[in-house]
Formats: structure tokens, sequence, C-alpha cells
């Protein structure tokens, strides 16, 4: 798809953005832990134990940042991902539709296929939760139309393989 070289190249832009910052915490940080490392013999205990505080608190900003910064990331892809993938599902739907197919599913996933499209009627997930003794919830999403799934690079899988099932 045409979008997918673009979303590759905003993503590795942010990427590399994020980068440049956690250097730059990561710079700030070994400085300071440098200095404290050559100076540390010669501060007063107070000194000492402010800059030790000090360094506590950079090196947990530090921690932070990388988890926020990868939250942020899968943010990011989710974000610039969500219209390709949308634009698929609909697209896989209409040839459903025009072509009178019940079930489209998604050979190239392996021995396991994946449904792209069916019936609500026929989505029987609320029956076997009751049956296991799990009350269903309201927000569960219904898995019998799924969007199909992202490949490694951050680039929407192909649309259904040669896999179908036509039922009229």
């Amino acid at each position: 798809m045409p979008e997918s070289k673009q979303i590759e190249s905003d993503l590795k832009t942010y990427g590399t953005q994020l980068e440049a910052q956690l250097k730059s915490k990561q710079t700030a940080f070994q400085t300071k832990l440098d200095a404290y490392q050559k100076g540390g013999a010669a501060m007063t205990p107070v000194v000492k134990a402010d800059t030790e505080k000090e360094l506590q608190t950079m090196q947990q900003g530090l921690q932070e940042f990388q988890q926020t910064a990868q939250q942020s990331m899968q943010q990011k892809q989710q974000t610039l991902l969500r219209p390709v993938l949308d634009k698929i599902q609909k697209n896989i739907d209409a040839v459903a539709e025009e072509n009178g197919y019940t079930y489209i599913l998604n050979s190239d996933s392996g021995s396991n296929p994946i449904l792209l499209h069916g019936p609500k009627e026929g989505d029987v997930s609320d029956i076997i939760l009751k049956k296991m003794g799990i009350t269903p919830t309201a927000a569960a999403p219904a898995p019998a139309t799924q969007a199909p799934k992202a490949t490694g690079s951050g680039i929407p899988a192909a649309p259904a393989g040669k896999t179908k099932t036509k039922t009229k």
C-alpha cells in the first residue's frame, strides 16, 4: 500500500526524536555521575547526600522516560496504522458483499487462518463464555470481524490470502 512507506518514515522519524531525547538525558546523567565519582571524596556529607539524591532522581527519570517513550511509540504506530487498517477492513467487507462471501479468511497466517469478515450472528463467543461460567461483557470486542494484523515492520499486512469460503 502506498501509505506504508509514509507510515514507516513517520515512525522512523518519531523514533529518532525519542532516541535523541533519551541520549540527551543519558549524557546529562553520565556527566553528573562522572563529576560525583571524581569529586565525591572531597564533598561534604550534605552535598554528597544531595548529589546522590539528584543522581537517583535522574536515573529514575531516565527509566520513566524509556517506558513512556516505548508506550508513545506504540501509540504513534497505532494512530498511524488505524486509518490504513480501517481502509483494508472496509475493502474486505466490500469484496465480501460484492461477491456474496459470508466468510473471508486470511490464509497467510499459517495453520491458523484469521477470520477477516463474517456475519455477526455467527459469533458464538458469548455462548462459549457462558458455558465456561464467564459473564460476557458488553465492552468485549466481537471476534467475528477482525482487523488484519500488522507485520513486524509496522507495515499493514496484505489483505486476505487465497483461501476464501463462499456461502450463499
